[in-house]
């Protein structure tokens, strides 16, 4: 275990949301990766330590990517999405995660 602890309850909401989408599944099958969807100021030790606590696995590797929000028409006036912070959290061969079963 590494030496650096973190706050449980931070680590509770770093991950914001699992992305599920096509892209998502194709990373997912090649490469073991899953992606999830944090908090905009969220660490990559943080990442980390947030899947291995809450879905008790192995995680061998964190990229992460800032993507900006879209600008976007609401009528006359122009608005924009959220910006977003994505983590590829990358798993040891072997692992994988269940979003259905488990009960937080």
């Amino acid at each position: 275990m590494s030496t650096t602890t973190f706050d449980e309850g931070r680590l509770m909401q770093v991950l914001v949301a699992p992305i599920v989408s096509e892209k998502a599944t194709m990373v997912a099958e090649n490469t073991n990766a899953v992606l999830f969807k944090v908090l905009r100021n969220a660490t990559k030790p943080e990442i980390k330590a947030a899947v291995e606590l809450m879905f008790k696995v192995e995680v061998t590797g964190v990229s992460v990517l800032n993507q900006k929000g879209k600008a976007k028409r609401f009528g006359k006036t122009v608005g924009r999405r959220d910006h977003v912070r994505k983590a590829y959290v990358t798993l040891k061969p072997g692992q994988e995660l269940n979003f259905g079963g488990e009960a937080a």
